[in-house]
């Protein structure tokens, strides 16, 4: 496999071609940010289920890539990926992530999760940490306690409701590897 960057015209093209489909809109975030952001329309937001679909078949890939790095907005899109409703039952929690200096909202209710770009008003926890770290975390692969007491995360609020919220998460069983010959 070989991972190819796009270049910044290559997206932007890419952006505005979605954009004038009606697939996304531009925004403009509130200060401090005041960025410019894409987000999805309700006719993009239909291919939420497509994108679920395939990012849970992505997360089963045998052997990823050592050179396959993830951007910031890959990590959070795999939490919704890897969310499973299941768990979810009779959870009512909203969450702030903290990754560095990008703020994401993230609320659990009725069995479903919604992650967005901003601060939480009144959050249950907040977490303090990296993408890569919390992803770790919800994938299973880094014990709570261990990141606290290494640094690597803080909590504000309450703490349980953060180790429920990163229960929320199941890997899909890794595929077999191809076998060649």
């Amino acid at each position: 496999m070989q991972v190819v960057d796009a270049s910044p015209n290559v997206l932007s093209q890419r952006l505005r071609e979605l954009e004038a489909t009606g697939v996304l809109r531009r925004r403009k975030l509130p200060p401090p940010a005041a960025s410019q952001v894409y987000e999805l329309t309700e006719w993009g937001a239909e291919l939420e289920s497509v994108l679920v679909a395939l990012g849970r078949w992505g997360a089963r890939a045998p052997l990823a890539p050592p050179e396959a790095g993830m951007s910031l907005d890959a990590h959070v899109l795999s939490l919704c990926t890897l969310f499973d409703p299941a768990l979810a039952a009779g959870v009512e929690a909203t969450l702030e992530l903290r990754l560095g200096e990008d703020r994401f909202r993230a609320e659990v209710a009725d069995g479903g999760l919604e992650i967005v770009r901003g601060e939480a008003v009144a959050p249950d926890a907040t977490i303090v940490t990296d993408h890569g770290t919390l992803l770790a975390l919800s994938h299973r692969r880094r014990e709570l306690g261990e990141a606290l007491r290494s640094g690597d995360v803080e909590i504000e609020g309450d703490e349980q409701v953060l180790a429920t919220f990163l229960g929320l998460f199941t890997m899909p069983e890794p595929a077999a590897p191809a076998v060649v010959g």
